[in-house]
Order: structure tokens, then sequence, then C-alpha cells
């Protein structure tokens, strides 16, 4: 009301009103900040509250900011504040372009791995593991399986997947033979009580041995703190030491990450992993998905697009996602075919 009072009174007495390019400096410098932020969300302080985090969190939908941006652009008559509108765009383009371009076509050598979190409340839990089976993947991994839904899965996925492990409430389902399965170690300190949400086993593929490890770590909470994540980055820092120890190779490491591939606190993971190349494949709420925290990984292989699948009883969409092993790694070129079931 203000800044319009006092245009007012210039034109009345007789002052030039300023210029399509000098309207809006405030708007123009909001359009940088917001560009700055996509490209550059590190430097947001995780303190106090872990607002990094939950900006990273939510870092793509940081686009739609250009819209309000440009409508008031528009309003005010500010060229400068419609050329800045441009920098978010190209922002936006350089962070997360790339996942919209088309994926390259399926090889011999590709795993179809399936990730889903299907829910300790899921009340359907035998349609859950046949819309699962019905996918025809290599690998499916399965979180928040509690005893008394685990038996509906096992009978469920036995027909197409005759190799499968569980160790605590994660578990893995394979065409191919699995060996070496023991529990990973991801129990954040803080946590009383007995807790199990790591696998490792490795899978003998008709293209050698990859080892396959499967996560779930544990959630955050947003209350008045901010973002409460210490647990979950813990696991992650945990998990991330045992790929270190990890000689088998190629790595596939599949769970619910309760976090996304920008998060900084994924970054003991996306430090030594690849994540997806192509998708982002929102997984959860699977009611309106806004965030990928289910995942896809890999060392020493790609991970292609990953989307997301028909909802099932879970509180998550399930994704899949190719992955293909590296060419001429040592020791994989002489292994012996392993036929499917």
């Amino acid at each position: 009301m203000l800044g319009r009072r006092a245009a007012r009174r210039r034109v009345q007495e007789g002052a030039p009103r300023p210029g399509p390019w000098r309207r809006g400096k405030v708007l123009a410098a909001l359009c940088a900040l917001t560009a700055l932020l996509l490209v550059a969300p590190g430097l947001v302080p995780n303190t106090p509250g872990h607002v990094g985090s939950l900006l990273e969190s939510f870092l793509p939908w940081l686009g739609l900011a250009v819209v309000p941006l440009l409508t008031l652009a528009v309003l005010r008559r500010s060229a400068l504040a419609l050329a800045a509108a441009v920098l978010p765009v190209v922002a936006w383009a350089y962070a997360f372009g790339g996942l919209l371009l088309p994926a390259a076509d399926p090889g011999p050598r590709d795993l179809v791995v399936v990730q889903h979190n299907v829910s300790d409340v899921n009340g359907d839990p035998a349609g859950t593991a046949r819309a699962l089976a019905a996918r025809g993947a290599d690998l499916i991994a399965l979180e928040e399986l509690v005893p008394e839904a685990l038996p509906a899965y096992e009978n469920g996925l036995a027909a197409r997947y005759p190799f499968h492990e569980v160790r605590g409430t994660v578990g893995i389902w394979s065409r191919h033979p699995l060996s070496g399965t023991r529990a990973v170690d991801i129990k954040p300190e803080s946590v009383a009580g007995p807790w199990s949400r790591g696998l490792r086993t490795v899978a003998r593929t008709p293209h050698g041995e990859v080892a396959v490890y499967v996560a779930h770590l544990p959630s955050f909470r947003l209350g008045a703190g901010g973002l409460g994540t210490a647990r979950r980055d813990e696991s992650a820092r945990l998990l991330g030491r045992a790929l270190d120890a990890e000689t088998t190779g190629p790595v596939i490491v599949l769970g619910d990450f309760n976090a996304t591939v920008d998060d900084r606190g994924t970054g003991p993971l996306t430090s030594r992993l690849n994540v997806p190349e192509r998708g982002f494949a929102f997984s959860f709420p699977a009611s309106f998905p806004l965030v990928r925290i289910d995942q896809v990984m890999a060392r020493e292989a790609s991970v292609g697009r990953v989307r997301t699948l028909p909802a099932t009883g879970s509180d998550h969409l399930p994704v899949t996602a190719r992955v293909t092993p590296d060419r001429g790694r040592p020791g994989n070129q002489d292994a012996l075919p392993v036929r499917g079931p």
C-alpha cells in the first residue's frame, strides 16, 4: 500500500516512473536465491532443526516457486524480474532435467530389481505378494516383514522366486541362488531392544556373483525441534562402513532409506554408490507421492530408469529399476551360467 502511494505521489509530482528494468528488484533477488538453492542446497546449514535436510528432501518441488515468481513479475511489469525468472528454470533443468531423458534400451546383462516397504499394517499381504511376483523381476527386496504376514509373502512368491532370505524385518527374494547371507548391523546406539533391519547376501546370476544389501533405515520425525534424523543418519553411516568392507562386486543396495538421494543424510551411501540415472519415482506416501525414499543404488554397476509400480496395501509404492553390472570386471566374465526356475 505504501509503495503504491509513493508511486502515485511521484506521478503527481511529475517524477518519472521507474522503468521495467528498474522495477522488481526484490522479485529478481528471490529468483536468483531460488536458483542458488536448487543447484547448491548444501549452502543451507543443517542446524538448527536439520533445515538443510528438509529442503533437500523436497528439492525437486522447489522448482514450482517459479510459477508465483513469474506471475508477480508479470503483474509488476518488471522486465528485470521476468529475465531473472529464467534462472530457477535453468537451475532446475541442470539439477533434474537429466532424470527426464529417455532411458537406455534394456541389455542382456540387466538385472531387474523391485524394492518395496510392504508396511507392517498391510491388510492384504497375499495380494501384495501376487502383485510383486507378476513383475517378473530378478530380485525383490521387502521391508517391514512382520511375523504374522511373512507366510503370505513366502507362499505368494515361492513359485517364481525359489530362493529367499529374511533377517529381522527385511528380506530378499531371488530367481537366482543366494549364499553367504548374514545380518548387517545398522542399529543406532540409542535404540533399545531387538532391532534387525539389514541383511547382506550374494546372488549367483548368469553373469556372475552380485552382492545384495537390503536395509531399512530409521524414520525421521518432524516436530517442534525440526527434522529429527539422528538415528537415520547414524544407520546410513553404519551401512556405508559395511559397504566399504564388501569385497564381492558388483553391489546392489535396496531399501527404504527414509531419505531422498538429495538429502545430505544419505551422503555416506551416495558417495559410495551410483544412483538412478533416470526417473523421479516418488514413492511416499502412496496416496499422494511427494518423495522417493525407497532406493535402488549400486556399486560397479549402473542404475537405469527407476519408476513406481501400482499401489499395494502399503503406504509406500513399490519401485523398480534395471541394474547393469559393469563389463569386464575380473571374476565375472568366467562365471558359470545359472538357469532360472
